[in-house]
């Protein structure tokens, strides 16, 4: 492993730590118990968004800000460029999925590009889901669509251009239920 790599590795994981451990003894985000959940914390733990990106929220990002907040959240755990590490690999694949080692990642598996942003919003970063702004998730949604190709460099993602954004494998699932129409073929 190279010298620069292995610093970027060492400097995310002391990161890591001082956010994990900030976390847990800040006792600032502890839940009110007893107390009870208001409309906004309902919404924000219910919230959901559709393939057709219905529910999207207001915000936009780029790719080159998504890079720098891969580099500070992201790259411990699914390392340089979403190559993988500790948790999957988010890049490559595409063509392997009909192969005795498929690699199911954003750009050869997953159908649409929404439920991406929804994932990332939800999940991530492991430490703190939810903690980063809105215009932060479309920024890293945009930056992981940029390197698996599927994204043009500079391209601007918001709720606008999200459900335009067509998925190399949108074809590739099979509907369980043929005689149900299903609302997000389009």
């Amino acid at each position: 492993m190279k010298t620069e790599e292995s610093l970027m590795y060492m400097r995310n994981w002391i990161l890591f730590l001082t956010i994990a451990l900030t976390t847990c003894v800040d006792g600032a985000d502890t839940p009110e118990l007893g107390q009870p959940a208001s409309e906004a914390d309902i919404e924000q733990v219910f919230w959901s968004v559709f393939p057709d990106g219905e529910n999207l929220p207001a915000g936009s990002g780029l790719a080159v800000d998504g890079k720098a907040l891969f580099n500070i959240y992201c790259i411990a755990c699914h390392g340089i460029e979403g190559a993988g590490l500790t948790a999957v690999a988010l890049v490559g694949g595409q063509g392997s999925l009909a192969t005795d080692t498929p690699l199911k990642t954003i750009g050869s598996y997953r159908p649409y590009a929404p439920t991406i942003f929804k994932y990332i919003r939800r999940s991530m970063p492991y430490i703190a889901p939810m903690s980063l702004s809105n215009d932060d998730y479309y920024a890293v949604t945009a930056y992981l669509l940029e390197l698996n190709g599927i994204l043009e460099p500079g391209s601007v993602v918001n709720a606008e251009t999200l459900p335009k954004v067509r998925m190399p494998n949108r074809d590739g699932f099979v509907n369980a239920y043929p005689k149900v129409p299903r609302k997000y073929d389009y």
